[in-house]
């Protein structure tokens, strides 16, 4: 591993998750013990996509001087695909949402954050947004890593098989949009997001 240049993970969590949700706090714990000079960043993530990307953007401009690498769990999978496209870096995604423009059409109006308690009301200009943010033609595929499971209740695996043609993707039968099972995957991912 190159150590001249520093690396920077960041963990973007899911639509109605926070930095409080399993895999994000397995990964952090993970990278505690095995990576401890490495910052590793979860940022919580405004419930609306025009504030999250300013708020990520910004994020990621303080780290521009690292080695950018995201892990992102469904929305964090989107928006990490949006980073990685428009800064450079690699990413690990989880059962990532494809396209939030067209699912979300289906959750609109109230909402409350299970982990945090807050409330939000998700509106049509909210779509709008995501269908701005949605990349139509990735860039440097080989820099992803897709990890799915079958039985997710949320999304449909085979839109993200598709999307990300000629990324490296790993698909498991069963689980559920948790991705059961996900620490067997934290020593590779490590490996995968820290190679040069």
């Amino acid at each position: 591993m190159n150590s001249h240049t520093p690396y920077t993970v960041i963990y973007l969590h899911g639509f109605l998750s926070s930095p409080q949700s399993v895999k994000a706090m397995q990964t952090q714990a993970f990278f505690a013990k095995h990576y401890p000079t490495i910052d590793f960043v979860v940022p919580s993530i405004d419930h609306y996509p025009d504030r999250a990307i300013i708020q990520l953007k910004a994020l990621v401009a303080q780290y521009q001087q690292t080695k950018l690498r995201f892990v992102g769990s469904s929305m964090g999978g989107f928006f990490s695909t949006h980073l990685v496209n428009q800064f450079g870096g690699k990413a690990v995604l989880i059962n990532p949402a494809v396209m939030p423009h067209v699912l979300l059409n289906d959750y609109l109006g109230e909402h409350e954050n299970p982990y945090t308690k807050n409330t939000f009301l998700l509106e049509h200009k909210h779509i709008d947004v995501l269908e701005r943010l949605f990349v139509r033609d990735l860039n440097n595929l080989e820099n992803f890593w897709v990890l799915l499971q079958t039985a997710d209740e949320a999304l449909d695996y085979q839109q993200a098989v598709d999307r990300y043609l000629g990324a490296r993707v790993t698909i498991e039968e069963g689980g559920d949009h948790s991705f059961v099972g996900y620490e067997r995957y934290l020593k590779g991912i490590a490996e995968f997001l820290l190679e040069e």
